[in-house]
C-alpha cells in the first residue's frame, strides 16, 4: 500500500492515561419515559436502546459544565499522573467532536484552564470519532522530530443539548417511526472525557510503547452520518455495513502483522452491541478480548477508545499487546498497536 497512511514509531510512549466520567446517570428507561408521547402516538414499543443497542445507561455532565471544562478535568488528571512538570508540554491537542463555538478553538480555553506554557502550541483536531487516534499519530511525529518532549491530548464530549433537541423533535406532532430510526444513533451517545500524555518511551520508565498503525479511508460513505449539536441524522444500517466493510479492508491490509491476531485486548470504538459483534465477526477476533464500555457509558465519540483502554489498564501487564481500532463518520478507520 503506497501513500502515508501507514506509520511506525521507534520511541513513542504513553506516559499517562486519564478518564473522567460525567456524574449524572441517565438510563435507557429514563429516555423511554421522556419518549412516552412519541410511543403513544406511533404505536412504537419502548426498550430498543437496551434490547437492540445494548445500552442500559449513559452519563451527562451537570448543567453548566462545558465541553472544555470536561476536557480540562481529564487533562489535569493526566498531567498529575504523568509526574512531569506541565511547563515541559510543548503541544496540546483537543480532539473533541463537541464544541460550543466556531472560533476561537476549544483548545485555547483548555490551555488556559490547565495553565500551560505560552510556548505550548495548541489547536483543535477534528475527525469525528477518530480524532483521538489522529492526535496520537500527530503527537508521535512531532515528538520524533525533536520539536517537543511531551504532547497532551484531551477530549471532552457531552450530550445534554443534543438529547433535548432530539427528544423534543421526536415528541413533536407528526414524528414517525422513520424519524426514530434516523435519530436512533443520537440516543446512544454518552458524555465523558479523556486525556493522554505522550513522550519518548526511552526517557519515561513505565510508559507504554506505541508501536505502529495505519489509517484507511472510505469517504464514499461521507453522507451516512451527519451531525451537529442540534441533531444527528444517521443511516444506521448503512453505517453498520459500511463500517464493517471498511474495518475488514484495513484488517486485510494488516495480514502481514501476525501479532495483531493474538492481542491481549482489542479496544474497539464503542457504538452498540450490534456494531461491536459485527466487527468481532468480521475481523474474526476473540470477543472475550474485547472490553465493552458502551453498556453503561454509551458512545462517547473520540473519548470512547481512551476511556475503554483506561478501564482495563490495571489488568494489563508489561509485555501485553493492545490493538486500538477506531472508526469515524466519513468514513475513516485506524488501527494502532500499543505494547504495555
Amino acid at each position: 500500500m503506497t501513500g502515508n497512511a501507514s506509520f511506525t514509531f521507534d520511541d513513542l510512549g504513553i506516559v499517562s492515561l486519564a478518564a473522567e466520567q460525567a456524574p449524572e446517570v441517565i438510563t435507557s428507561e429514563d429516555i423511554d419515559e421522556r419518549l412516552a408521547p412519541f410511543y403513544a402516538a406511533t404505536g412504537a414499543e419502548p426498550g430498543l436502546l437496551s434490547s437492540l443497542a445494548g445500552i442500559r445507561e449513559r452519563r451527562m455532565w451537570h448543567e453548566g459544565t462545558s465541553f472544555m471544562d470536561a476536557a480540562a478535568m481529564a487533562g489535569e488528571k493526566a498531567i498529575q499522573q504523568s509526574g512531569i512538570d506541565r511547563s515541559r508540554i510543548g503541544l496540546m491537542i483537543d480532539t473533541s467532536v463537541c464544541r460550543e463555538r466556531l472560533e476561537p478553538s476549544s483548545a485555547v480555553t483548555v490551555h488556559d484552564k490547565l495553565q500551560l506554557s505560552s510556548a505550548c502550541t495548541n489547536f483543535d483536531l477534528s475527525n469525528a470519532c477518530l480524532g483521538f487516534l489522529n492526535g496520537i499519530h500527530m503527537a508521535g511525529h512531532i515528538i520524533a522530530s525533536g520539536q517537543t518532549d511531551y504532547v497532551l491530548i484531551v477530549d471532552g464530549e457531552g450530550t445534554r443539548e443534543i438529547y433535548k433537541n432530539t427528544i423534543d423533535k421526536l415528541t413533536a406532532q407528526g414524528a414517525s417511526i422513520d424519524d426514530l430510526f434516523a435519530n436512533f444513533a443520537t440516543l446512544t451517545l454518552g458524555s465523558g472525557a479523556a486525556a493522554m500524555v505522550l513522550g519518548r518511551h526511552s526517557e519515561n520508565p513505565g510508559s507504554h510503547r506505541v508501536v505502529s498503525g495505519f489509517f484507511r479511508a472510505a469517504t464514499q460513505y461521507h453522507d451516512l452520518c451527519v451531525g451537529s449539536l442540534t441533531g444527528m441524522r444517521t443511516d444506521t444500517r448503512g453505517l453498520l455495513e459500511a463500517g464493517t466493510q471498511t474495518a475488514k479492508l484495513a484488517w486485510d491490509d494488516a495480514g502481514e502483522k501476525t501479532g495483531w491476531f493474538d492481542m491481549t485486548y482489542y479496544i474497539l470504538h464503542q457504538v452498540s452491541e450490534v456494531h461491536t459483534q459485527a466487527v468481532i465477526d468480521t475481523l474474526g477476533i476473540d470477543g472475550d478480548r474485547v472490553p465493552r464500555s458502551f453498556p453503561t457509558l454509551g458512545n462517547i465519540g473520540p473519548a470512547a477508545i481512551p476511556i475503554t483502554l483506561a478501564s482495563v489498564a490495571d489488568m494489563l501487564r508489561p509485555g501485553d499487546s493492545v490493538l486500538l481500532q477506531g472508526m469515524g463518520s466519513g468514513l475513516n478507520t485506524a488501527m494502532l498497536e500499543v505494547q504495555w
